[in-house]
């Protein structure tokens, strides 16, 4: 009697990834453009009380943001989906991001040459945290291009930390970012595991 049949069906894997970064960065766009479904997002009207604590600066027609998350689906074949949770890039929201990362598998930073200076508490997270992600800069029309390894070097992030030259409103691009993300979170997850203290 043969108990494997070969016409069963492979095992469907899911895995949830977390878009983050700072405000006005692209996650909103970014999830919304590769996702297969209509994306769940929380966005609401930038006010006169927010922008105390919202700069617009090189962000000057942004005129929403989110507020708790946007989610977002995408398979790759027969046996994988991704669940794509996209944090809000204020300070003041970073309390929702412990709990959107609880059972993440990684994480992709945007980040946004014009406001560098705006990845680094979602790159310190991650850090932190030892959670895989890639830092994937949102190339915008007109801004001066910085390459994979000066971004690296300004991030002072870790060698095998990939910096990905993106395009947030291109779904391609978009799944180039996430397949390096889950190849780098197999290769972390097969590592030895070290005894540094944290």
């Amino acid at each position: 009697m043969d108990s494997e049949r070969s016409d069963a069906p492979a095992p469907f894997l899911t895995l949830k990834i977390l878009v983050a970064g700072g405000f006005g960065v692209g996650k909103t766009t970014f999830v919304g453009t590769v996702s297969e479904i209509r994306p769940l997002n929380t966005e609401e009207l930038l006010t006169e009380a927010g922008r105390m604590d919202d700069s617009l600066d090189e962000v000057t027609d942004k005129r929403t943001t989110t507020v708790a998350l946007d989610f977002g689906r995408i398979t790759f074949g027969d046996d994988l989906a991704l669940y794509l949770f996209g944090t809000p890039g204020q300070d003041r929201f970073l309390f929702l991001w412990d709990e959107l990362a609880t059972g993440a598998l990684g994480a992709v930073v945007l980040a946004d040459t014009r406001r560098l200076r705006d990845s680094f508490p979602a790159v310190d997270y991650f850090e932190r945290r030892r959670l895989p992600f890639v830092v994937a800069v949102n190339c915008f029309n007109g801004v001066r291009d910085y390459s994979a390894g000066e971004v690296a070097t300004a991030l002072d992030l870790d060698e095998e930390t990939p910096v990905v030259l993106c395009d947030a409103r291109d779904r391609e691009s978009g799944k180039e970012v996430l397949i390096t993300l889950v190849e780098l979170a197999g290769e972390a997850a097969t590592a030895p595991a070290t005894t540094e203290p944290v």
